[in-house]
């Protein structure tokens, strides 16, 4: 179902003394035109003061999920940021007016700022992975990766909902590790539903959802080469590499997708 989108389609996205990034709407989410060391500015705002603020690496299969859910659709629009993760938010957001040189994809603004963390002593947490193991091998390969970073806790929660008894006990590990960013690789629309659940319970001035970045990270997954990425073929790659799970999804969304933003296009010419 297709839910009539707002008029406005550009505004600020945060403002603070440290940077203003802009948005362009986008089947109503208001989608980030940055780039990774913009997007990394605001990454720094937040930890600077302190804020509690979450991120969202959007590729179009969050927006298409985001039209029939009004919880995702509620998650991404109280994101203190949303990126483009896809080659396609890009072109959709420079066929509306804008000039994005390249995505912000999740897994690279993940390696680019646990870089950044290392550098400057910012505490990681980590929430997600398959299980337990594959966190410990994502959790080892950023340590060799970014010499220094400390990685101060994590959890990988079983796939059903976890009770309110085992909320409350993660809740309290964060919290009381008092990490600088968390990462979430729970897959979407799980992790952006959690953050905007979490938000207020964490006192975390970062968490930024990277969803298939832990299993790449963690080498469970190979990651597209760069050709493809850069062309926007990776969603060939991922289904030539777990194509039970992604085929029916792009299927699925990405017609949609098309149809739904032809139609906002023509709506805004």
């Amino acid at each position: 179902m297709d839910h009539p989108q707002p008029q406005t389609t550009i505004g600020t996205l945060l403002a603070t003394p440290e940077t203003t990034v802009q948005t362009r709407t986008v089947l109503g989410v208001p989608v980030a035109v940055t780039d990774y060391s913009a997007a990394m500015e605001v990454m720094d705002a937040l930890v600077a003061e302190r804020d509690r603020g979450y991120v969202c690496a959007a590729p179009v299969h969050a927006l298409m999920v985001a039209q029939d859910d009004p919880e995702m659709l509620s998650a991404l629009q109280g994101a203190t940021m949303v990126v483009p993760d896809g080659m396609p938010l890009v072109w959709a957001a420079n066929l509306l007016g804008e000039h994005l040189d390249d995505r912000v994809y999740g897994p690279e603004l993940m390696r680019r700022y646990s870089e950044r963390c290392a550098e400057r002593g910012h505490r990681v947490w980590l929430y997600g992975g398959r299980d337990q193991g594959s966190l410990a091998q994502l959790a080892l390969s950023l340590r060799q990766q970014h010499p220094g970073i400390q990685i101060v806790g994590g959890y990988s929660p079983p796939f059903r909902p976890l009770g309110e008894a085992e909320e409350n006990a993660v809740v309290d590990q964060i919290n009381e590790a008092e990490p600088d960013v968390l990462w979430v690789g729970i897959g979407v629309p799980k992790q952006e539903k959690w953050m905007a659940r979490m938000r207020e319970r964490l006192d975390v001035p970062v968490m930024c959802g990277v969803g298939a970045a832990f299993d790449f990270h963690a080498g469970r997954i190979p990651m597209a080469p760069p050709w493809m990425q850069r062309h926007g073929l990776e969603w060939i790659y991922r289904i030539s590499q777990e194509p039970g799970r992604l085929l029916p999804r792009y299927l699925y969304y990405n017609p949609r997708f098309l149809l739904s933003f032809t139609r906002q296009y023509l709506a805004e010419r």
